[in-house]
Parts: structure tokens; sequence; C-alpha cells
């Protein structure tokens, strides 16, 4: 199967912890015996992006290991930006809560960079598999925290769901709108409604009238 790059890479992340992998093309191979089909053009990708470097073990071999930072190191914002814009979906708040939604298998991801940035405000994360749990301190407050990380994840400008559209005229209702069928039927002569015209009522007066001229000639 095919997975976006989220998910694989997640599972590039745990082969490397879980095993000593020496080459690209071993790689390949285990996430093929899981099942995860991939070149190795594209796994050479997913570990340069997760930073892995060559290391070498006791024997002599050297294996690819993903680097942690230092407790203390706080990463530089730009990496939080480009986490957070590449795998925050969407951003909400509630109180003191920040809730980030990422793809499947990402959240953990998008929490050790929130816990490694050094953001203002933030007490701590919880990452799920597809949702990240931020607990903001009374200042500045989930709200505050909330349109910050959107800023950051580039999710703030997007327009809500449900939101009222308006037009020159006034807002458009909220009921539904519906089109009607037109009809096939045959195009009359008839007056129009609301036109004036009395059916019945207009003739007769029209008869009359042509009476009484015809008496006068």
């Amino acid at each position: 199967m095919k997975l976006g790059k989220p998910q694989r890479q997640h599972r590039i992340a745990r082969l490397l912890e879980a095993n000593a992998v020496t080459s690209q093309a071993q790689l390949v191979s285990m996430l093929a015996d899981d099942g995860v089909v991939a070149t190795q053009t594209t796994v050479s990708r997913d570990l340069e992006e997760l930073g892995a470097v060559k290391v070498r073990i006791p024997g002599g071999e050297t294996v690819y290991a993903l680097p942690e930072l230092p407790t203390k190191q706080v990463a530089p914002e730009d990496h939080l930006r480009r986490v957070l814009g590449e795998w925050v979906v969407e951003v909400a708040h509630s109180a003191n809560l920040v809730v980030l939604r990422t793809p499947p298998g990402s959240a953990h991801v998008v929490g050790s960079a929130i816990d490694r940035s050094g953001v203002d405000g933030v007490i701590g994360t919880v990452a799920g598999d597809d949702t990240v749990l931020v607990v903001a301190a009374e200042d500045p407050g989930g709200a505050v925290l909330s349109e910050r990380l959107a800023i950051l994840a580039g999710t703030n400008g997007q327009a809500e769901v449900g939101s009222r559209v308006s037009s020159a005229d006034g807002p458009v209702p909220d009921g539904p709108v519906t089109d009607g069928p037109v009809t096939d039927g045959p195009v009359t002569d008839g007056p129009a409604v609301g036109s004036g015209v009395r059916p019945g009522v207009d003739s007769a007066m029209d008869a009359a009238s042509d009476s009484e001229m015809d008496g006068a000639r």
C-alpha cells in the first residue's frame, strides 16, 4: 500500500528506532515487509527531511539514526513553522486548551516540535495519533495561543464552514433554495398575473363599446 508522507515518515522513524538500518535499500525492503510501497528516491528524501544521520555502533557498523535535540536546546522558529505548516490541518481552542489536528500518525512530530520550540505560554503538550492537545498558561490563554499557532501553521486565513454569505442585496436566507423544474407546457397568450386585466369583465365592456360605436354609424 502507498502511504502519505507523514504516515510513511512515521513508519521510517519507528523502524530506525527499533532496528539497525545500514542502507536505504534495506529500509525500502523493511517498508515492503510492512506492506508499504516506497522507492529508494522517496526514502532518501524522507531520511533527509527527518534529519537522519549515519552513526557508528559497537562493532564498527554504521546505521541510520534520528538525533534528538538536547532538552535545554530550543529549536528555531523556522523549524516549528515548517512542521506546523506541513502537518497541522486544523486549529481549535476551548478555555486554556488548544487542539491541533494532523494527518494520522503525525501528532507526535508536531507535539515534539512545540515542546522544543520554546513558544511563550505553552505549559505542555499531549500527542495522540492525529491530535495534539496544547495546554496554555492563563496568560496569554487558549485563544491567543491558538491564533499564534494558527498563524505559524498558515491555517488562520481559512473560511469557516457554514459561514453566512452576503450579496449586494443583503444576506442570503438560511432556507433552502429550490430551483423548480421548467415546465414544457404550451405558452398561453392570457393576461399576466397582476397586470390589472380582468378576464370576462373587461371583455364585456369592450363588446358594449363596440356596439355603441356601430349604432353611432
